[in-house]
């Protein structure tokens, strides 16, 4: 296939070659983000594939679905809405479900040498601060199921970093348990609570209300000074909140709308944001 002239970068090329190959591609902005919504599927207006299981593009041209949008069709990589997104993209991702992967996104060298000791050797990927770990299957996304460790799988993009060495091994159990959240032993009769958390109006009953205040400014600085790994930066930030106080009920809507704000201002959309704040709910038993 011709490439266009006016294709500046490696980006295309490289999308149009992993295309080839059967992997689902997509384009990143810079800070590792996927490009937002258009005009006519803010919000998922339009229905939108990340609700879906499966990658491929909303019915809209546009780059607009994050994971959603990746695909193999080369006449969609090249149509001019998404040349616009190449133009400015700063990466090429994949969606490592639809190309049958999952990857083990280890964030630093502790993180590398825990894997080293513990899970069978697989292909490896080397990354600006750590290493990703890429087996043959798939399994759910989960973010944060250790320090340092990421599971980028099905609804998930991962960055495309080279072919890496090695042969990829096939998924183990011990990544797949890696997932499950295992409740603690002992803890607190848990709270059916929606989501986002519902506060009860009250003030903590073990801080002063300046101790929430300033929580709450910290977690929204740590969330807006991301500079890269923004979906588990705002899972943990939320983990965080709702460990100190998901189960005293001082939580209102105005302190979790501001986490979701600064969260949306990296680019996060608000499913994910959703998404990350009923994880945590789940990790905690709340």
């Amino acid at each position: 296939m011709t490439q266009p002239t006016y294709i500046q970068g490696e980006h295309l090329p490289t999308a149009l070659s992993l295309a080839a190959s059967g992997v689902p591609v997509l384009p990143l902005r810079a800070g590792k983000v996927p490009f937002a919504n258009c005009r006519d599927c803010t919000g998922n207006a339009c229905g939108g594939r990340p609700n879906m299981k499966t990658p491929g593009p909303c019915q809209c041209p546009g780059v607009c679905h994050a994971w959603a949008a990746a695909t193999t069709d080369p006449r969609t990589l090249a149509s001019p809405a998404w040349v616009r997104a190449w133009r400015r993209a700063a990466a090429v991702a994949y969606h490592p479900g639809g190309a049958s992967v999952t990857v083990v996104d280890l964030d630093d060298a502790a993180a590398v040498d825990w894997a080293r000791a513990t899970l069978p050797a697989t292909r490896t990927v080397t990354t600006t601060r750590g290493e990703h770990w890429i087996y043959r299957g798939t399994m759910p996304s989960s973010n944060a199921v250790r320090p340092g460790v990421d599971i980028k799988s099905l609804v998930a993009y991962a960055r495309w970093l080279g072919s890496g060495t090695g042969s990829a091994a096939p998924l183990p159990d011990a990544v797949r348990a890696l997932a499950v959240k295992n409740p603690p032993a002992t803890r607190r009769a848990p709270q059916r609570l929606s989501v986002p958390l519902r506060g009860h109006g009250g003030e903590c009953p073990h801080r002063v209300p300046t101790y929430l205040e300033r929580g709450i400014a910290m977690a929204v600085q740590r969330i807006s000074e991301a500079r890269s790994a923004v979906h588990a930066t705002v899972y943990r930030t939320f983990l965080a909140v709702l460990s100190t106080h998901g189960r005293c009920g001082c939580l209102t809507d105005a302190h979790i709308g501001r986490l979701f704000t600064a969260a949306q201002a990296k680019g996060e959309s608000p499913r994910h944001c959703t998404d990350a704040w009923t994880n945590a709910l789940t990790t905690l038993g709340l």
